[in-house]
């Protein structure tokens, strides 16, 4: 019997270690899962928003300076950052709003994304919500577009056998596992490294500009046309204007309420990027990045130059997926699978979403000019005109603005000066963004699809001469050549 006790003792004593060690692996990988896949803090949503702010656009910047001049340049930054930033406020705003109010009905988003047509839809109607969606989702749609255009571009510059249209088929292949990524919250580590990529990238232009130096009768003439100045104040309208997005990432939030201040900080990072890279290549290589939208086609090829490339492309893939996930749940919602446990079959039911994306990207594979279109057409409503209006109709009367779930800060002057703040918006977004950037970015586009056409095989690459003629009737090089690859386009926009 005592022998038998023991025996028992033995087992209890096996099992318990054994569940203990269990126990032990199973703490181990939900650390690990927490550490890299599962976020919700504030860093993480502040990492989201700095990484999702400047991604392919930090090549085309310098372009956008050539096109307004140094100060006018410095200056549209500053101006649209804060403008961003503070839509981005008053989107947090109208989400706290939404959310408190349903949650006092007793609604549960456990296996719900909050979007921000529903927080349209629930405090001002299905008119709102449609027009909301319609933007929205056409603006998330052309943003994934052009992360595909600009893996092709910037490919080029290291591997120019294949043409663009060839490699937008490779990374249009590769964006599309995107399908597999949840939602926001399991963007931890992406954002994070996107990050790093982006501040390697930027703080490369501006080093390697400087240790250029000046090319020989360097001018800086711009402003000198009324298109390409819009155009490029149209770009860096674009630039701060992650919006389509924000809704997602506080919802991914565990503590939605701290999202208001993280889009200014976030900013305020993104400006410590932008403002040395644009200024140090425009103060490099002046007037020639009238013909050169892309950055890296006018700076030499170097190993430093090879990883800015590489990194770049990496950081697309993941703003391709910041820009697609609001999409595919959008088109779960439609079709009912957006509470669906497996993965497997929401990443099944998501890859409809990125056909058209790639389509579009082979037919207009336009690197500079599409940026200030999707800016001047769809960012200005999406990003700063919805919002402020959108703001002020929800609190319109007195008792909504006294049953608030958060009041304006007196630094902005209560409501008195959030509604002058707004309006102002409005105004200037829909005459100078909307207006004069749509008037002048359409005219450059449609420049580009008469110059070359759609479904063109490699934008504006250089000709390609037969071999036999290659060695007898080729030029040198210029000083900025890569390759085969002059990337001299006579053309505006070329990338």
């Amino acid at each position: 019997m005592e022998c038998s006790d023991k025996a028992v003792e033995a087992v209890m004593v096996g099992s318990y270690v054994e569940m203990e060690t269990e126990g032990k692996a199973t703490d181990m990988k939900s650390k690990v899962s927490s550490l890299f896949w599962h976020g919700g803090s504030a860093y993480d949503a502040w990492f989201s928003c700095a990484s999702n702010q400047v991604a392919q656009v930090l090549l085309t910047l310098p372009y956008s300076f050539s096109q307004l001049g140094m100060m006018s340049g410095i200056m549209f930054q500053l101006f649209y950052g804060l403008m961003g930033s503070w839509t981005a406020y008053l989107i947090s705003i109208l989400y706290v709003e939404y959310r408190t109010r349903k949650q006092r009905d007793k609604v549960d988003f456990r296996n719900h994304v909050i979007q921000w047509f529903e927080v349209l839809d629930g405090l001002l109607g299905k008119h709102w919500r449609n027009v909301g969606l319609a933007f929205n989702c056409t603006f998330l749609l052309f943003g994934s577009v052009i992360q595909l255009i600009a893996c092709a571009s910037n490919i080029y510059y290291i591997n120019d056998n294949l043409d663009k249209r060839t490699w937008t088929y490779i990374f249009g292949a590769c964006c599309a596992t995107t399908v597999f990524i949840p939602s926001f919250h399991n963007y931890r580590i992406w954002s994070f490294l996107g990050l790093i990529m982006t501040t390697y990238t930027a703080w490369y232009l501006t080093i390697a500009s400087l240790l250029h130096g000046q090319v020989e009768g360097v001018k800086h003439s711009g402003p000198t046309r009324m298109v390409l100045y819009f155009t490029g104040a149209t770009n860096i309208l674009y630039t701060f204007g992650g919006h389509a997005v924000t809704v997602e990432i506080m919802h991914a939030m565990w503590k939605p309420q701290k999202f208001k201040a993280i889009y200014l900080l976030a900013t305020l990072y993104v400006l410590t990027l932008t403002l040395p890279s644009a200024s140090a290549v425009y103060w490099a290589f002046g007037d020639l990045l009238l013909n050169h939208s892309n950055a890296f086609s006018l700076l030499p090829k170097s190993p430093f130059k090879d990883m800015a490339v590489i990194l770049m492309l990496i950081h697309q893939f993941i703003t391709f997926g910041f820009a697609c996930t609001p999409l595919y749940f959008v088109w779960e919602k439609a079709i009912g699978m957006h509470e669906c446990k497996s993965m497997c079959k929401r990443a099944a039911a998501r890859l409809p979403v990125v056909v058209p994306i790639w389509f579009l990207a082979i037919v207009f594979p336009f690197f500079g000019p599409i940026n200030s279109t999707v800016g001047s057409l769809l960012v200005s409503f999406t990003v700063y005109i919805i919002p402020a209006l959108a703001h002020m109709f929800t609190f319109k009367s007195a008792s909504s603005r006294e049953n608030a779930v958060e009041q304006p800060s007196k630094y902005f002057g209560r409501w008195v000066g959030t509604y002058v703040i707004n309006i102002f918006i409005v105004v200037w977004v829909l005459i100078v963004g909307f207006g004069f950037g749509g008037w002048a970015s359409m005219t450059n586009f449609v420049h580009q699809i008469d110059t070359f056409g759609l479904f063109t095989k490699c934008y504006q690459c250089p000709p390609q001469l037969p071999p036999h003629m290659a060695n007898a009737t080729a030029p040198l090089p210029p000083p900025f050549a890569f390759g085969n690859a002059t990337h001299l386009s006579p053309h505006p926009n070329s990338p």
